[in-house]
């Protein structure tokens, strides 16, 4: 009686355990082939012949470097390359890779055709850096062994690998490192109608219900980038089940949105406080990146990645040699009354 028990539990729990894993894996909303992965048409295609080329061959792809702005699927196209080469993939990151040894350890368990993501490529260390040269161009590792006069350097073999770097910030790659990749792609910010047909696709992976006009709201507000759309949707449809009866109609995800404080053009409070300190308190601009940084207390570097391109992309802000500027639209947005032009151009000079 008591064993029935026991393997009652024990198989409700491997269950239960399955069940939670199939969760995972259902509402993973990550594109895995080409087919589910819209837009950057011109990169997709690009790399399908690249891919293409090298399987015919039989040779490892190039390296490929990727570069842009944060959430636009780096991370995705590397795992479909892997998928697509029908090899294995690895994934670390630049700040991850402290010394020579950390990169010599993995490229050393790689196999033939093998893929290596790095994450924030533009953060390696030097010491890896320069260790990553030999690698990537002769496919060889040089090991120093020993110390001193009688130290030597032995160089290894390693298997025809790829690497798939990824960067936020590519002028902070040095130039010897940028050289060595073969296939070079800047992705851009997504027009809202492919990120209508992600937003559609998600929610059937996350078997939400959801209508046309809420799909173009959230892909409007979106900022171009499917990993905000994503985050926005999930968040709607969290409202929607709370507040409503499930189904994400327009006046829930308008209401859901005004509760995350994501206006209509998709900016959020960083943004609007960005705009602020420009318009408030330097008067619309000039004014160093550095000192509005100081102004509202954040990272320069956040502002540069993640709210200087939405803005400048859509016409809010304006970089000049002497600084920053809120544009006319910015000031219109805000409900603010914009300066005379002659006064922006005597600012100017």
């Amino acid at each position: 009686m008591a064993e029935d028990t026991k393997k009652r539990k024990k198989k409700k729990a491997s269950g239960e355990s399955r069940g939670l894993e199939e969760e995972k894996l259902f509402i993973s909303l990550r594109a895995g082939s080409w087919e589910e992965f819209y837009g950057q048409e011109s990169v997709k295609h690009s790399l399908m012949i690249a891919i293409e080329a090298a399987r015919k061959r039989g040779e490892a792809l190039e390296h490929v470097l990727l570069y842009g702005p944060p959430g636009l699927g780096k991370t995705t196209l590397s795992h479909i390359i892997a998928r697509e080469m029908g090899k294995n993939i690895r994934v670390t990151s630049g700040p991850a890779l402290e010394r020579a040894g950390d990169i010599a350890s993995i490229l050393t368990n790689l196999e033939n055709g093998d893929i290596l993501f790095i994450d924030e490529i533009h953060r390696l260390n030097k010491v890896v850096e320069e260790t990553l040269y030999p690698a990537m161009e002769d496919y060889a590792l040089d090991i120093v062994i020993g110390k001193g006069p009688s130290a030597r350097t032995v160089r290894l073999d390693l298997p025809h690998f790829t690497i798939v770097g990824a960067t936020t910030r590519v002028g902070l790659i040095s130039g010897p490192l940028r050289d060595r990749f073969g296939v070079v792609h800047r992705l851009q910010f997504y027009h809202p109608e492919h990120l209508g047909v992600i937003i559609k696709k998600a929610a059937e992976k996350l078997q939400a219900s959801i209508d046309e006009e809420s799909v173009t709201e959230v892909a409007i507000r979106a900022r171009g980038t499917p990993r905000i759309a994503l985050k926005l949707l999930k968040r709607v449809r969290d409202f929607a089940q709370v507040k409503g009866e499930g189904k994400v109609i327009k006046h829930l995800t308008q209401k859901a949105l005004s509760l995350l404080e994501v206006d209509s053009m998709g900016l959020d409070t960083l943004d609007v406080r960005y705009l602020r300190a420009i318009i408030e308190k330097h008067s619309g601009g000039p004014v160093g990146v550095e000192t509005i940084a100081s102004t509202i207390a954040e990272d320069i570097g956040t502002l540069e990645d993640m709210t200087e391109p939405y803005l400048m992309q859509i016409g809010f802000l304006k970089r000049t040699p002497r600084g920053r500027m809120a544009t006319q639209k910015a000031y219109l947005h805000l409900g603010l009354t914009p300066p005379h032009e002659d006064t922006k151009q005597q600012r100017l000079l």
